[in-house]
Order: structure tokens, then sequence, then C-alpha cells
């Protein structure tokens, strides 16, 4: 039964996934935005046997895979409600694309904070600022894929998956959706902590100091390595020639 949630996550998604693969508006845009699905779904499903998530985390996760792969059938440029944003913002283009990366930012930034506080155990500030910063850096990365990929493939699949409708920015302002969103689902996790974490201004506080027993890294750390390294070659020669 603990896993019955969970699975229901999964189910849903499939079955949007399903509805997504039926029929897309563009087959080869579609299969080029569904290799996220096929690399990342499988990931999450391997690593949840050693180490799971937040039902939380699962739920982001869920939303905003779903939110991708509807933009796939219909490519993003073309995506009906895009146009009702359009409308609301007053825009020149369709906007789902920009929900897309605003909501990439805002759906990930809690499970990526999730793992650096459960993984690499980062604590106050920390786990506030790395979730914006990582998502700022996969958001470029995935920028750098898109162009590269539109470089390679059919001119029209290129244009579809780059979906950047004429905006020379368009890179930049996806960028700029996935960093806002991160850092909006930041400044929401951080003031539910300052309410009901009594222990949160001791933690932010802690997390601007060196503990005591740390030591510099760069050339002390170097030097440490360097003499370890010498007295276990010198240590191994004596045992040698006993």
């Amino acid at each position: 039964m603990k896993h019955k949630y969970l699975l229901s996550l999964l189910a849903i998604f499939i079955i949007i996934w399903i509805w997504a693969a039926i029929n897309p508006l563009l087959h080869s845009d579609w299969l080029l935005e569904n290799y996220l699905v096929f690399i990342a779904v499988p990931l999450i499903l391997l690593s949840y046997r050693y180490m799971r998530l937040s039902n939380v985390s699962y739920t982001l996760i869920t939303i905003f895979m779903s939110l991708h792969v509807i933009g796939s059938h219909y490519t993003y440029e073309l995506v009906p409600f895009g146009y009702t944003l359009q409308a609301w913002f007053g825009a020149s283009r369709n906007m789902y694309d920009r929900l897309v990366h605003f909501s990439f930012g805002f759906l990930l930034a809690y499970p990526i904070r999730e793992l650096f506080l459960r993984v690499a155990k980062v604590k106050g500030i920390w786990g506030y600022y790395l979730p914006v910063d990582l998502t700022l850096s996969f958001s470029a990365i995935y920028e750098m894929i898109e162009w590269f990929v539109a470089t390679i493939v059919d001119p029209t699949a290129g244009i579809a998956f780059l979906g950047s409708q004429g905006d020379i920015w368009d890179a930049q302002k996806d960028m700029l959706s996935a960093g806002v969103g991160a850092f909006i689902a930041m400044t929401i996790i951080l003031i539910i902590n300052w309410k009901y974490n009594p222990e949160f201004g001791k933690e932010l506080k802690e997390s601007f100091k060196i503990g005591k027993n740390d030591a510099p890294l760069g050339e002390v750390k170097l030097r440490q390595l360097v003499k370890s390294s010498r007295n276990k070659v010198v240590k191994k020669s004596g045992e040698i020639f006993k």
C-alpha cells in the first residue's frame, strides 16, 4: 500500500504519455522532445530502489514531465493553452514553452533541494541557493543541447525543437524563466522553514561558518597529499628491504 500513491503517479504519467504519442503534430519533434523522457523516467525508477524521495518531490516531477510530453504532442509553439497564456499576458507569441521552462525551475527545485540535503548534507543558506544555481546550470545545458540538435536534424524538426518563434533572445529568456521559477520555489520553502522550523535561524547562521576542525584546501591540502604519498612510498620501501 505504501507504493500505491507513487504507482498512481506513474499510471497518470503513462496515460498522458500514451495520449501524447498518438498522432503527434510533428513526429520528428515528438521524438526529439521524448529523448528526455526516455532517459529521465528510467533513471527515476531505478534510483527509487536506492534512494526514495518524498511524495512531494515525485508529484512535482510528474507534473513537470506531464507538461513536457503535452508540449511534445503539439510542438511547444502550437500548444492550445499557450495561446490562452499569450492572450492573458498580451504577448506576441505562444507562451507554453515559457510556462514549461518556468515550471522546470518552480517544480524541480524542491526535488533538487531534497537531494542536496540528503546526499550532500548541505545546510542553511546552501539548501536554498544551490537548487537555484543547479536549475540555471541544467537550463543552460539544455539550451546548448537544443542548439546542437537543431544543427544536425531536419530543419523543420530543428526549428520546432528550438521553439524560439523568431525571438533571438529565446534561450536567455527560457533560462531566466527557469531561474525565476526556482527562486520563487526556494523563497516559499524558506518562508515555510522560517515559520515552522525552530532551528531555522541557527542553521542559517551556521551555514556561513567554517567548522573548527576544518583546514584550508588549495596548496595546503596539496602539500598534505604529497607528504602523505611520500610517507607511504618510504614505508613501502622499508618493508621491501627488511
